[in-house]
């Protein structure tokens, strides 16, 4: 592929700062560079405590057992989602509950959640595709008067707001991903963001194999023991020295992304007046991340055109996710709360451009190429 769907960035600092991790003669989990991160993310989504993990799945399934889920339980989310979202409650023996997303956004459909709410409802995971947020006081709202838990999937969002404030900062819990995908990167990798300070001791022992570790080499107790389930959701500090070079320039590294967004965006103005494409939606009080640019396409075929006349001309464009309540294990496991027309009509249509930092030297010849398969 000459034009690539994705190339990871480098700052500069990653192999610097692994060696200094290397040089320390800390390699495993929770050493210095981890310290940095967790104190960045805490200060700049403002949670109560930044646990970083060796990825956003595993954030996840953190949040799942800090649910203390019962088999049975059900957990309501958008089907149009990464498996990661489901899998994580589906271990606890939960039952992912999809319901659709908004047509403008993509992300769940905050007026039909209420209708999907049962007896043994006990969390709702909205998921902010796109780095565009959810609408999250109508989410938190139904979440208070209903007394359930609200999860963040915020995969997509470090660097987003909504209505001034951090996504990741509002549900009671979050995952971050820092997957070489995102924006903020460290080839695979995590966080869980513990916004209820009643979560975060029993999250830093679950993270630490259900042992009271931390607490240990903190001083609070004499000796570690196994004190409650748990597994090895640490990164190792040779992962979190590359992502401390990286959460260093976050800042620039969003404004350059926004910088590709906006050229896009203008690129296809013409397109979407004529008829021929439909680009992104940004509600005004969502200051988004740039983390992907999208079009969506009149039917399928006209996407499936399109990605194989853009491959012969070297260019890389995907579609994105299958909605899981029609894969194999999502009809056997979850359930829909209703049809899911827009579900099925968008995962159809959407088409994912090339979007990664240093895309500025080929993105004209790109927009050309896609306007002219149009």
């Amino acid at each position: 592929m000459k034009v690539p769907f994705n190339k990871p960035y480098m700052t500069g600092k990653e192999l610097e700062y692994i060696a200094q991790a290397h040089a320390s003669g800390h390699l495993s989990g929770d050493g210095a560079f981890t310290k940095r991160c967790s104190a960045w993310l805490e200060q700049c989504v403002g949670s109560h405590r930044a646990l970083l993990t060796h990825s956003c799945t595993a954030a996840l399934e953190m949040a799942a057992l800090l649910a203390d889920l019962q088999p049975g339980d059900e957990v309501i989310m958008p089907s149009f989602t990464f498996v990661s979202t489901a899998n994580a409650f589906v271990l606890r023996g939960a039952v992912p509950v999809f319901v659709d997303i908004r047509p403008d956004t993509l992300n769940i459909d905050e007026r039909l959640i209420e209708a999907a709410i049962t007896p043994r409802t006990r969390a709702i995971v909205p998921v902010h595709y796109a780095g565009v947020a959810c609408e999250m006081d109508p989410i938190l709202d139904i979440a208070q008067r209903h007394r359930l838990l609200v999860i963040e999937d915020a995969a997509q969002g470090l660097m987003s707001t909504y209505k001034g404030r951090p996504l990741g900062s509002m549900g009671h819990m979050a995952a971050l991903s820092f997957h070489e995908t995102k924006n903020i990167i460290s080839g695979e990798g995590g966080a869980l963001l513990v916004n209820d300070p009643r979560h975060a001791e029993r999250a830093e022992i679950i993270r630490e194999k259900g042992t009271n570790r931390s607490q240990f080499f903190r001083g609070q107790v004499d000796k570690y023991t196994w004190v409650d389930v748990g597994s090895s959701y640490l990164p190792s500090e040779l992962v979190s020295a590359f992502l401390w070079a990286q959460m260093e320039q976050a800042r620039e590294i969003t404004q350059r992304r926004l910088a590709l967004w906006d050229t896009y965006h203008d690129g296809f103005a013409a397109a979407e007046r004529s008829g021929q494409v439909r680009r992104p939606v940004v509600p005004g009080h969502c200051a988004h991340n740039a983390h992907m640019y999208y079009l969506l396409m009149p039917d399928l075929q006209a996407r499936t055109e399109l990605i194989a006349a853009l491959r012969h001309e070297g260019i890389q464009c995907v579609f994105h996710y299958v909605p899981l309540h029609g894969t194999p294990l999502g009809q056997k496991v979850g359930r829909s709360a209703g049809k899911l027309p827009v579900t099925e009509e968008m995962a159809d249509r959407l088409v994912r451009l090339p979007m990664w930092l240093g895309l500025e030297h080929e993105q004209a010849g790109v927009i050309g190429k896609v306007a002219g398969a149009f």
